[in-house]
């Protein structure tokens, strides 16, 4: 069996120094190789068969050609569709997505990116809502530190103080989806508002309740209900709302995964949307298309917030860059129009 061609080999036959050889074909951070010679190591490599040590390019380099996803939940439509438009920019630049997830504890962000960081990822798209408190401040920290070793970072979300990011407007497309639900007809309104210590829950809350409170419409602290950000959540939460007395004429749920929830609590409850209560979410995912009764939501550009906030991280170094996506109500068949007379 032939022995494998080392980097030694290649330097002698180009007649180069080993460490010649490794720049020109592992790239360096710091020094350059004349053309002539790299062109005679890469003659040597080719002739010679050598493949190059991907450990040892990274090493040369500083980074790897590895761009890391961060998000909380692969099995959430929303995170899937960002991840599609990472993968499909990443692999137009030349790169491989390593994926990771935080499995809805945003506390780990800040460990997923600080071993980003020591894996020498290219560059890290942290992608979910960001958290109130000390979650937050510690992605901060990570996401800074990567910056300062040379790595590309975006958010997707909140913007982090310095950090690039692609932020949705959540609070006016909450309250443009108040205002079109108010034009409908609704007026007694109840609120799966999600975690209460998550920023991107909060600001739809917060927008969805003060245009209503703009229109004369209050909704009780008690008919704003916090619970996980999931299927399961939505699912509790309406069940909560379905042992009470009486319904309110209409639900809106944070997310569109919670607003599924919500809806498969009502049948299970044999009740129906919208015969008994009128639902609505925020996001249209890919699941919505498939439902019935199909579900008004907020529409959000998901696929385009991957493919921007990617284009960000691996932005030069010196790019700071906040861009803010406009939402899109969408009304169907789960909030019919409701008689004012």
């Amino acid at each position: 069996m032939a022995a494998r061609t080392t980097l030694s080999d290649v330097a002698r036959e180009a007649g180069v120094s080993l460490a010649t050889a490794s720049r020109a074909i592992n790239g360096s951070a710091n020094r350059s190789v004349r053309p002539e010679l790299a062109a005679r190591v890469l003659a040597a490599a080719e002739k010679l068969s050598y493949s190059p040590d991907a450990n040892a390019q990274a090493m040369a380099r500083g980074h790897t050609t590895t761009l890391g996803l961060i998000v909380h939940d692969i099995a959430d439509p929303y995170f899937s569709a960002i991840a599609a438009g990472v993968v499909r920019s990443a692999t137009e630049a030349g790169l491989q997505v390593t994926l990771t997830t935080t499995q809805n504890d945003a506390g780990r962000e800040a460990e997923l990116v600080d071993l980003m960081r020591r894996q020498r990822a290219r560059a890290v798209v942290v992608a979910g809502g960001r958290e109130i408190g000390e979650h937050g401040v510690l992605l901060g920290d990570a996401v800074t530190a990567f910056r300062q070793e040379g790595g590309g970072v975006a958010v997707i979300g909140q913007p982090i103080e310095g950090i690039s990011a692609v932020a949705v407007n959540n609070t006016q497309g909450s309250a443009d989806l108040a205002d079109a639900l108010v034009d409908l007809g609704y007026r007694t309104i109840a609120v799966i508002g999600g975690p209460t210590d998550r920023l991107t829950a909060r600001d739809r809350r917060t927008g969805f309740i003060d245009a209503l409170a703009a229109q004369g419409i209050k909704v009780a602290d008690s008919d704003v209900l916090a619970c996980a950000f999931t299927w399961e959540g939505g699912y509790q939460a309406m069940t909560t709302l379905l042992e009470r007395d009486r319904l309110p004429e209409l639900v809106f749920a944070t997310n569109d995964v919670m607003a599924l929830g919500a809806l498969a609590a009502v049948r299970d409850a044999g009740k129906s949307v919208p015969g008994d209560v009128a639902l609505a979410g925020f996001g249209d995912t890919a699941p919505l298309r498939d439902v019935t009764p199909t579900l008004t939501t907020v529409g959000i550009p998901m696929e385009f917030l991957g493919t921007k906030a990617t284009e960000l991280a691996l932005a030069a170094p010196d790019t700071r860059e906040v861009v803010t996506v406009p939402c899109e109500v969408i009304v169907r068949d789960s909030t019919p129009a409701r008689s004012t007379s």
